[in-house]
C-alpha cells in the first residue's frame, strides 16, 4: 500500500507539473500518403535558428511537444529525401494545439554523380535497450547468431554455449519477440544453425519492463530476423563457406510478397556445421591432511557435426485498415552426429601410472521443432491497439549412443571392459496465449496492460542397458521416466509519461506459478514427485533526464526485479556416465533465482555511453561440482548469493574521415557466497572487458575491419576463468550495382582464443581444465538483395516469452 500511495503522490505531482505549459502535435505523411516514422522534427524560436525541443516521428507518424513555454515558435523538419519544412508562426497559449497534418514533398533538385548513402552504426543505445546490427561489423560475415552474440556488447559466450550478460548467468533469449524455450547447450545448437546473414538486429535488454515475462535475472536477448515488407515481390539470399580445420556453410533466402489485402513473407535455411573440442580436464586429490594421494587426467576429444534445415512461412491478412490478423508457420530439423573420445591416466602421489581409462560415447541425435503463432491486432485509436497471440510449439528429441568403457593396466593389459547402450527421447510441448492493451490516456501519459497464460508439458525418458555377450540387460541405476508440468499465469500494467525534460515508467508485474514433477519408480528406484506453488511480483521503474533540448545530454535511472526458474530438464533427478568415474546429473531440488538490479547511465552527444550497474542475486543457479566415491559428479545447484557491481563504457569515434572507431569496455565485480556441499565458497574478484572495433572506408566500394576482444580472469561460482582474447579481420566489396555484396573474413588470427582455467571449492581435490576449438576460420559470404516497392512496417508476433528458453534435451 505504501508503494501505490508513493506512486500515486508521483502521478499528482506530474498531472500538476504541466498544468500552465503547452503542448503541440500533429503527423508526417510521406510518399504516396503513407505515414513516415523516425522523422526528427525541431521546435524552434520564431525570430532565430534556436532549438528550444527536439523529437521523433513514431511508427504511426505521429509526434508531440509537451510542456514547452508559451512563446512564439516554428516547426523544422529536414529529412533525406524530402524539401525542408518550416512552418509558419506559431504563437501558442496555454492548452494543447493540434497543428495540421503535414505532408513532406518529395526532393526535387538532383546533383549529378552525388550519391548520398547512411550506414547503419554497430551499436546504438535506446531509452531501455542497446540495438546491435549485426550487417555493420564486416567480420559477421558467415557467421552464426552464437558468434555474433560472443561480439555483442556486454554479453559473453563461454566455452559451452552459455550466455551471460554483464558477468550475470540467467539470460533469456528471444528471437522475434518470442522466446526460443531452449537452453544451454539446445540453444547453444539452434543459435549455431542461424546464419548471421539472417539477423536484422539484436536487442540487449538489461532491465525489461512490465510488459515482457519476468524471467531472466540477467535480461533479455531479442534477435529479431529479417522479414522484408515492400509491396510486391523482394527478397534476399546470403551464401557463406567457412574453412577452419574443419568446413562450414551457412546459407539463407527470405522472400517476401504483398498483393491487396495480403503480405506474404518466408524464410529459409541450409546449414553445415563440423567443428571439433579438445578439452582436458586435471584433478589433484589429497588425503585430509593435505598430502596429495592421485591425480585423475582426462581429455575428451568432441567432434560435432550438425545439418540444419530450418523455414518460416506466414502472411498478414489486413482485413479493415484497423484490424489485421497473422500466422506463422516455422520449424526446423537438425541431424547431428557427437562422438567423444575420451582417455584418462590414473597417477599416484609419485605421478606413476596406476591405470589408464579409455571410453568412446558415439551419439546420433535428431532434434527437430514445429510451431504456429496466430495473432491479431486491432487499432481502436492513432494510440491505442489490442494485439492477441497464440502460440503451440512441439519440440522432438531424439538420443541414441553407445557408451564403451575399458580400464587398462599401464601396460594396457585389460582389467575392465564395459560396454552401455541408450535411447533417450524427449518431447515438449509449450502452449501460450497473451494479450496486450496499449495507448490508453490517463493523468496526462500512457496506460498499458496485458495478461499471459503458458502450459508446459515434458515427457523424458533414459532408457539405459548394460551389454554383455551381445545381450542387453535394463540397467536401472541410469535409466528414468521424468513427467514435467507447468502452469504460468501472470497480469500486468505499465504507465509513462513525459514531462519536458523528464520521462517517467513504471510497471508492475504479477506471476502466479503452478509446477508439478514426477519420477517413476524401477526395482532399483523408488518413484518420487515434487510440486510447488507460489505467487511473486515485479515492480519495475524507469527516469530520464534530458539536461538540453538537443538532447547532448541524457541520464537515465532503471531499477527491476526478476526471476530466472530452473530449466526443465535441470530438474530432471536423472544421472548419465560420461566414463566410470565422471556423472552428470539433474537436481529435483533447484529454487528459482530472484535478483534486484538497478541500472544507471548518462549519455553523451548521442555517441559516448557510460553505465553504473549493480544487481543481488538470491539462489543463483549455476554448474556445481563434487567429488565423492572416487566420482566426480556435475550438475545445477543453487548458489547462496551473487552480487555484482560494476562501470562501462561504449562510445564511437571518428578518428579520421575513412577511420571509426567503435569501442566497449567494462569493469566489474563479482562476488559468490554461498554453502557448495562440503565445502564453503566465499570469495570476489574484478573482471576488465575491452572490444574495440576499427573500420576503414577504403573507397566507395571497398570498406574493412580490423577488431578483437580480451578479458581478464574472471570469476563464475566454483570456476575462475583464465584471460583470453582474440583478433578478427575483415574486408568487403559491392558488387552487381551495389545489390551485392562479398565479404572476407578470418576470425582468432593468432589462436588465442582458447579457454582454460580452474575448478575449486571442491573437497580434498583441486582441478582445472584447457580447451582448443576450431576456432581460426576463413570464410567467404555473397549476399544480394532486391526490392521493389514501399516499405511497410514490419508487425511483430508472438505471445510466448520466456519457456523455449528453459527447454534442454
Amino acid at each position: 500500500m505504501r508503494k501505490i500511495c508513493i506512486l500515486l503522490l508521483l502521478l499528482s505531482f506530474s498531472w500538476f507539473y504541466s498544468q500552465g505549459k503547452s503542448s503541440l502535435s500533429s503527423r508526417i505523411y510521406g510518399k504516396n500518403g503513407q505515414p513516415m516514422s523516425n522523422v526528427t522534427v525541431m521546435l524552434m524560436k520564431a525570430d532565430r535558428d534556436e532549438v528550444l525541443k527536439t523529437t521523433i516521428t513514431d511508427q504511426n507518424g505521429n509526434f508531440e511537444f509537451e510542456d514547452f513555454v508559451s512563446e512564439p515558435v516554428k516547426l523544422v523538419i529536414e529529412q533525406t529525401g524530402y524539401e525542408k519544412f518550416i512552418s509558419e508562426t506559431l504563437i501558442s497559449s496555454e492548452g494543447k494545439i493540434t497543428f495540421p497534418e503535414i505532408r513532406l514533398n518529395p526532393g526535387t533538385k538532383e546533383i549529378e554523380g552525388v550519391t548520398i548513402t547512411s550506414k547503419k552504426p554497430f551499436v546504438t543505445q535506446k531509452i531501455d535497450r542497446i540495438v546491435v546490427n549485426p550487417d555493420a561489423l564486416i567480420s559477421n560475415a558467415g557467421t552464426t547468431a552464437l558468434e555474433v552474440l560472443e561480439k555483442t556488447p556486454s554479453v559473453s559466450v563461454d566455452m559451452n554455449g552459455n550466455i551471460s550478460m554483464k558477468s550475470k548467468s540467467g539470460v533469456q533469449v528471444f528471437i522475434d519477440d518470442k522466446p526460443s524455450y531452449l537452453s544451454a547447450s539446445d540453444l547453444a545448437d539452434y543459435l549455431r544453425s542461424i546464419p548471421s546473414s539472417s539477423i536484422e538486429t539484436i536487442e540487449v535488454i538489461a532491465n525489461p519492463p512490465a510488459k515482457y515475462d519476468a524471467a531472466g535475472n540477467a535480461g533479455i536477448i531479442n534477435i529479431r530476423l529479417k522479414k522484408n515488407a515492400a509491396r510486391g515481390f523482394n527478397g534476399g539470399i546470403n551464401l557463406a563457406y567457412g574453412q577452419g580445420k574443419h568446413m562450414r556453410t551457412n546459407n539463407s533466402a527470405n522472400f517476401n510478397y504483398r498483393i491487396k489485402k495480403w503480405n506474404f513473407f518466408s524464410n529459409f535455411s541450409l546449414n553445415k556445421n563440423e567443428t571439433y573440442q579438445d578439452l582436458t580436464i586435471t584433478r589433484e586429490y589429497f588425503t585430509p591432511n593435505g598430502d596429495r594421494s592421485s591425480t585423475f587426467t582426462q581429455n575428451s576429444y568432441i567432434t560435432p557435426s550438425s545439418r540444419t534445415h530450418s523455414a518460416k512461412v506466414g502472411a498478414d491478412f489486413y482485413a479493415t485498415p484497423k484490424t489485421t490478423l497473422g500466422i506463422v508457420l516455422s520449424g526446423f530439423i537438425n541431424p547431428s552426429d557427437r562422438n567423444i573420445a575420451n582417455n584418462a591416466v590414473i597417477q599416484n602421489a609419485d605421478y606413476e601410472t596406476v591405470s589408464l581409462v579409455e571410453a568412446q560415447n558415439p551419439m546420433k541425435i535428431r532434434f527437430k521443432n514445429d510451431a504456429i503463432n496466430l495473432n491479431m491486432n486491432h487499432k481502436f485509436t492513432d494510440k491505442q491497439e489490442l494485439s492477441v497471440n497464440f502460440d503451440h510449439i512441439n519440440y522432438h528429441s531424439r538420443v541414441s549412443q553407445n557408451l564403451y568403457n575399458a580400464i587398462l593396466n599401464p601396460d594396457r593389459s585389460v582389467i575392465e571392459q564395459t560396454q552401455m547402450d541408450s535411447e533417450l527421447p524427449s518431447d515438449i510441448r509449450i502452449k501460450a496465449i497473451k494479450a496486450d492493451y496499449s495507448g490508453v490516456e490517463a493523468l496526462g501519459g500512457n496506460l498499458g496492460f496485458g495478461a499471459k497464460s503458458s502450459f508446459v508439458k515434458t515427457n523424458n525418458v533414459a532408457d539405459f542397458r548394460d551389454v554383455m555377450n551381445g545381450i542387453k540387460i535394463p540397467n536401472y541405476q541410469f535409466s528414468n521416466d521424468f513427467t514435467y508440468k507447468e502452469n504460468i499465469h501472470a497480469v500486468y500494467t505499465n504507465y509513462s509519461k513525459d514531462f519536458s525534460k523528464f520521462s517517467v515508467q513504471a510497471g508492475l508485474r504479477m506471476e502466479y506459478s503452478d509446477i508439478k514433477g514426477y519420477q517413476k519408480g524401477n526395482p532399483m528406484v523408488r518413484d518420487s514427485a515434487f510440486s510447488k506453488k507460489y505467487t511473486s511480483l515485479f515492480p519495475t521503474f524507469y527516469v530520464q533526464y534530458r539536461a538540453d533540448s538537443l538532447q547532448n545530454h541524457v541520464f537515465g535511472l532503471s531499477l527491476g526485479r526478476r526471476i530466472d526458474r530452473p530449466n526443465y530438464k535441470d530438474l530432471n533427478p536423472f544421472t548419465y556416465p560420461m566414463d566410470k568415474f565422471t556423472f552428470y546429473g539433474g537436481n529435483p531440488f533447484l529454487e528459482p533465482t530472484f535478483s534486484y538490479n538497478a541500472e544507471f547511465n548518462y549519455t553523451w552527444n548521442k555517441k559516448y555511453i557510460f553505465g553504473l550497474n549493480y544487481s543481488y542475486i538470491d539462489n543463483l543457479i549455476s554448474e556445481t561440482n563434487e567429488q565423492r566415491n572416487n566420482i566426480y559428479y556435475s550438475r545445477p545447484g543453487n548458489f547462496a548469493k551473487q552480487i555484482s557491481y560494476g562501470i562501462s563504457f561504449n562510445g564511437t569515434v571518428s578518428v579520421t574521415k575513412w577511420w571509426t572507431l567503435q569501442c566497449y569496455t567494462a569493469l566489474s565485480s563479482n562476488r559468490f557466497s554461498s554453502q557448495v556441499y562440503t565445502e564453503s565458497l566465499n570469495d570476489s574478484k574484478w573482471n576488465w572487458v575491452i572490444m574495440p572495433t576499427n573500420q576503414f572506408a577504403i573507397s566507395k566500394k571497398w570498406t574493412a575491419e580490423l577488431s578483437g576482444q580480451y578479458q581478464s580472469a574472471a570469476l563464475s561460482g566454483q570456476f575462475l576463468i583464465s584471460p583470453v582474447g582474440s583478433v578478427r579481420a575483415g574486408i568487403s566489396t559491392k558488387i552487381l550495382k551495389d545489390k551485392g555484396t562479398l565479404k572476407l573474413n578470418v576470425s582468432d588470427i593468432f589462436y588465442t582464443n582458447q579457454i582454460k582455467g580452474q575448478i575449486r571449492n571442491i573437497q580434498n581435490a583441486n582441478a582445472s581444465w584447457y580447451s582448443t576449438f576450431d576456432s581460426r576460420v576463413i570464410s567467404l559470404s555473397f549476399s544480394y538483395r532486391f526490392s521493389k516497392g514501399e516499405n511497410l512496417k514490419v508487425r511483430e508476433s508472438g505471445g510466448s516469452e520466456t519457456e523455449q528458453e528453459r527447454v534442454k534435451i
